[in-house]
């Protein structure tokens, strides 16, 4: 199959998984969050069973999980996991994609909208002159975060489907909703259905990105409520939530914050506020890549709010920390040896692409499964700029993912 065709397959599948919208949303407290995810989930289980895989099943939870049998025995069983929802960072929730090939100027987006991607601005595109690359019209995310791995996996079950006699051990496929929102899927995921020794989640960006840290992640809730009074008998009385609110952050090191972090740094974000005269709810997402460090961290929030609680002792100021997900590297043996990082690093190799293994500032439906006891690196979409109008996919960072995606599994079917 020559490098057009592939491209071609893969785009075409990619534009199909887009037209459903599936964005998440963190307001509902169902799982899924959107009648989108049980769209794609549905029409997912159709293909992979079409496909000839077995056990297909769509759980309650729209977990969509599927076995796609080998034809050797005594290697590795590996899996796959990308999630179906986009993510909702107040854009719109549909999403129409167009393939354009940069020249070296300016691209614009949307004539309508006089949107337009500036190259002074996102330098990055720089390397992909005279590349056809995939883009949203800019009044949307582009969903490559998570839809183009979603393609990929699926991209790899039909070579196999066409392919039936290539050498591989069993491979399990999984498909899970609201990660945006708190990694939802992954975590409710029936791991009886999903019977691995490791798995991989395709959820990064630029090619050659391979990722086996992430945060430790929490979020505090905080409810305060005040004292009401008029302002003519206010003096010695009213108590101000906002103010509580001011204060506590006032307690806060203004640069230990995402905005003034990179790297392994973690941080406090107060990134939630709704408040009136009576009561306010906050919302602090707290981050670090150390365990220890974020254990800390958790301690200091609750120091903090103590600290205030004896300033405004007639408020009531409740805190509650809630553990989102945890850092990957965690679940590493000591001296941080892995089986499926040493055999993405292989492929990795075998493809000539050069690794960047860089701590991800984030999380990833990985960071779930290997707490959960089955340890699930992380590597490249191709694509750049997510959770952004801006995001864009060159085709052939796209190809690159999906050939390390096939190359695993030849891979993991060569143990010894």
């Amino acid at each position: 199959m020559n490098n057009q065709s592939i491209q071609q397959k893969l785009t075409n599948r990619f534009f199909r998984y887009l037209a459903i919208t599936s964005q998440s949303d963190a307001s509902k407290s169902i799982v899924p969050s959107t009648s989108g995810q049980w769209d794609m989930a549905k029409l997912l289980a159709k293909e992979l069973t079409e496909l000839g895989c077995q056990n297909v099943h769509i759980d309650e939870y729209a977990n969509v999980t599927a076995k796609l049998a080998g034809n050797l025995k005594d290697t590795h069983t590996i899996g796959f996991i990308a999630h179906m929802d986009t993510v909702d960072v107040g854009l719109s929730p549909d999403i129409k994609p167009q393939i354009l090939t940069f020249k070296g100027e300016d691209l614009c987006l949307n004539q309508e909208h006089d949107i337009w991607l500036r190259v002074n601005e996102r330098p990055e595109i720089k390397k992909y002159l005279n590349e056809d690359i995939i883009f949203s019209d800019g009044t949307s995310v582009l969903g490559a975060d998570n839809k183009s791995a979603v393609t990929v996996v699926m991209q790899m079950v039909e070579y196999f489907f066409e392919h039936p006699n290539t050498p591989r051990g069993d491979i399990y496929i999984s498909f899970v909703p609201d990660e945006e929102i708190g990694l939802k899927g992954a975590k409710l995921l029936d791991l009886t259905r999903f019977p691995v020794d490791f798995a991989y989640t395709i959820d990064c960006c630029e090619t050659g990105e391979l990722i086996y840290e992430t945060f430790n992640a929490g979020t505090a809730h905080l409810h305060i409520k005040g004292v009401t009074a008029h302002p003519m008998s206010a003096k010695n009385v009213l108590v101000n939530p906002l103010r509580i609110v001011q204060d506590l952050m006032g307690y806060f090191d203004p640069l230990d914050t995402p905005e003034h972090t990179e790297k392994r740094e973690g941080y406090f974000w107060f990134n939630h506020l709704i408040a009136n005269q009576n009561e306010a709810s906050v919302q602090v997402s707290i981050r670090d890549f150390d365990l220890k460090n974020y254990e800390k961290r958790k301690e200091i929030m609750f120091e903090r709010v103590e600290r205030v609680k004896q300033a405004y002792p007639t408020a009531e100021i409740k805190c509650e920390i809630i553990d989102m997900y945890s850092n990957i590297a965690n679940s590493l043996a000591d001296g941080g040896q892995s089986t499926s990082i040493d055999l993405l690093k292989a492929v990795f190799n075998e493809l000539n692409i050069e690794p960047k293994i860089i701590p991800m500032r984030g999380g990833t439906d990985g960071s779930a499964l290997s707490a959960r006891g089955i340890m699930t690196p992380n590597y490249f979409t191709g694509a750049h700029n997510f959770h952004s109008a801006f995001e864009f996919l060159p085709l052939s960072a796209f190809e690159k993912s999906y050939q390390v995606t096939l190359g695993l599994c030849l891979a993991a079917a060569k143990k010894s």
